[in-house]
């Protein structure tokens, strides 16, 4: 009867919420492909001022009927409306002027691609659900996702978050707060899991920061203060760093089980023999099993209680992975379908890019964001209705192929040379921007307006002149050491068109009489030399359209300097002034308001990145392919393109 009574409020709650949805819903004008991104989300609604709550209010009680998918018909499972949250989130990672969402149908296998072992980014993306949620990662609001909503105070020091009542894990077992102290005290303030908390929970966002306090309120609420105003929180667990709800939230009866104060080591060595570590390190077991959100397309994932709308269930031959709908995901739709409609997602293994192409050619891919390029537009176009897809076109959320100087490298004379802000101007210099849109972009972009983007060689080779750096007898120009000063280019198969960018590079950084090189490595190998602070020039996307990341590449330009700010100097080794300066501006970005954030801090960042060039964003508002089955249902073309992957659950199959 309780459960019943419980069912019934819910229902209500959702159905009110629904008819304010539709009496308010304004119809929208078909997309044009060609309109810029918006660089500088307006902010109509602060966070600090207004606080969200996910609360609907309900005015007369109506009953609505929950429907599941067929698919899980041929379970032993509870009635739908029994593994539903008492108040279920009602989707809105789209907004009506983005997206004009239909009712869709249950069903069908989508199928994706990808040319990284354990990895598919489009899948990634689609699982994200982080705490709290920005609908089209726009920036311009935070609302409740997994959480059902929170509340910030006047002084925003304060955070008060609200749990889904009824939330299940994946297995079935019920969310509760014991979960939230689980992954924070036992994990989060656990020295031996987490030797030092992130920079994002310290007070100011900075390594000296007094870190979050953290109190349970109740069975269903928890509350996270700290000592200095933090007004970007919200927005930081919606969308810094793609953790998801797994630093705030894990499954607590599953994980218990590797944890040395919830089991006895001695019972703990057995696994940590079969995973091959030394007797006694039960951390690196208890990592190991701890699926966190960057893992959930791993075939570690296999098993794991989750939260998200597919659950990975099988791995194939090393060449398949296979996923299948949670039943007890807490999303529904306006007519009280559980979400999501698509009942299985395949991610197939391939060798490189060139095969992804062949199979989205050949009509084998049902949907691609991560790996569609510009560049393969016109033979997308060609093979539309033969593969049965369409080719969409929607802006980038990030800056595909920026351009990273490392300028803590090991080497004295490149040290020297890179750090030399003329250096870096007369390398901006000598990139031809239009050229580089027309070749690579087919003129789906535009020059930056954060950094100067003339085009001048004659000064980009008097800067070199005016730094000593003369021409030797071999041709190429020289370092402090009097050698061959050389720029070895390093990059790896990210995405189609670094390859042909870096090509362009070793030709116009070689007009200037600089040996230029470049290499193509794994990505395994790339990302090992990366975290080894060996790569000195490399091509790697950035999110500086979603400054509210407050990402801009640090990790790339001065990878040992980056190591200092988020170990408070224990590690790495310590920047300039003015780099200390830049690393300032950004732990403002991330503690202020939204709006102090858009309106006064971010111009400063630009201001910096413009003066000192850390690093290369040479063109913006690119536009990106987006392939999709024709048959697809709930897909749009604008805002983000990847704001398509947070919305996929929303995706269906028309007849």
């Amino acid at each position: 009867m309780f459960k019943k009574l419980m069912w019934i409020i819910g229902a209500a709650a959702l159905v009110a919420l629904v008819l304010v949805i539709v009496l308010f819903a304004v119809p929208r004008e078909e997309p044009v492909v060609e309109e810029p991104v918006v660089e500088e989300p307006v902010v109509e609604e602060p966070v600090v001022e207004e606080p969200v709550v996910e609360e609907p209010v309900v005015e007369e009680p109506v009953v609505v009927e929950f429907r599941q998918s067929p698919f899980l018909d041929r379970m032993d499972l509870p009635p739908v409306a029994e593994r539903l949250p008492k108040e279920p989130k009602l989707t809105n990672e789209m907004p009506p002027e983005l997206l004009d969402k239909e009712i869709g149908r249950f069903g069908g296998t989508m199928r994706l691609v990808t040319n990284e072992v354990d990895w598919n980014p489009d899948i990634f993306v689609a699982l994200n659900e982080p705490l709290v949620n920005t609908p089209a990662h726009l920036g311009k609001e935070v609302t409740g996702n997994v959480l059902k909503g929170y509340e910030m105070s006047p002084d925003a020091m304060q955070f008060t978050f609200f749990l889904r009542e009824g939330l299940r894990w994946s297995d079935g077992q019920p969310v509760t707060i014991e979960d939230v102290r689980f992954a924070i005290e036992d994990v989060l303030f656990n020295e031996e899991l987490t030797p030092m908390l992130p920079l994002h929970l310290r007070s100011g966002s900075v390594s000296e920061g007094t870190p979050m306090r953290f109190e349970i309120v109740d069975d269903w609420t928890f509350r996270i203060t700290f000592d200095r105003p933090y007004g970007g929180f919200p927005l930081v667990l919606a969308t810094h760093g793609w953790r998801g709800y797994t630093e705030f939230l894990k499954p607590a009866h599953y994980l218990k089980q590797f944890h040395v104060e919830h089991t006895p080591l001695e019972q703990l060595e057995p696994f940590i023999a079969e995973e091959g570590f030394e007797p006694g390190e039960w951390t690196r077991l208890f990592h190991l099993r701890d699926i966190i959100n960057m893992e959930h397309t791993n075939r570690l994932a296999i098993g794991f209680p989750a939260l998200t709308p597919w659950v990975l269930v099988e791995e194939i031959g090393g060449v398949k992975t296979v996923f299948e709908r949670n039943p007890f995901y807490f999303k529904v739709d306006a007519a009280g379908n559980q979400l999501p409609y698509i009942d299985r997602l395949e991610s197939h293994l391939v060798e490189d890019m060139e095969m992804v192409l062949m199979r989205i050619l050949g009509g084998e891919v049902d949907f691609n964001r991560e790996d569609a390029a510009l560049v393969n537009m016109p033979m997308y176009r060609e093979n539309e209705a033969a593969g049965g897809f369409r080719a969409l076109m929607a802006p980038m959320h990030n800056n595909p192929t920026d351009i990273h100087l490392n300028m803590t490298h090991a080497d004295p004379v490149w040290r020297e040379v890179v750090r030399d802000v003329r250096f870096r101007r007369a390398l901006s210099l000598a990139l031809d921007r239009e050229e580089i849109i027309e070749a690579i972009y087919f003129g789906f972009a535009e020059p930056t307006a954060m950094q100067d983007p003339t085009f001048d060689l004659e000064e980009a080779n008097r800067l070199l002149d005016e730094m000593g750096m003369i021409i030797g007898a071999d041709g190429f120009r020289v370092g402090p050491d009097g050698g061959r000063f050389t720029i070895p280019i390093e990059i790896a198969e990210f995405a189609p068109d670094m390859s042909p960018l870096a090509a362009l590079m070793v030709e116009m950084w070689g007009e200037l009489n600089l040996d230029v090189t470049m290499m193509m490595l794994d990505t395994g190998l790339w990302g090992t030399r990366n975290a080894a602070n060996e790569l000195k020039a490399t091509l790697m996307w950035t999110p500086t359209p979603l400054w509210t990341r407050g990402e801009f590449g640090q990790a790339l330009w001065g990878p040992l300097w980056n190591r200092w700010r988020l170990t408070g100097g224990a590690e790495g080794e310590e920047p300039p002034a003015e780099v200390k300066e830049f690393y300032g501006l950004l732990a403002r970005l991330m503690t202020t308001s939204v709006e102090e954030a858009a309106t006064e801090v971010l111009p400063l960042i630009r201001e910096s990145m413009r003066e000192n060039l850390w690093y290369f964003i040479h063109i913006e508002n690119v536009k990106q392919p987006l392939i999709v089955n024709a048959k697809l249902g709930n897909v749009s073309d604008k805002g983000f393109a990847i704001a398509a992957n947070f919305s996929m659950e929303q995706m269906f199959f028309r007849e």
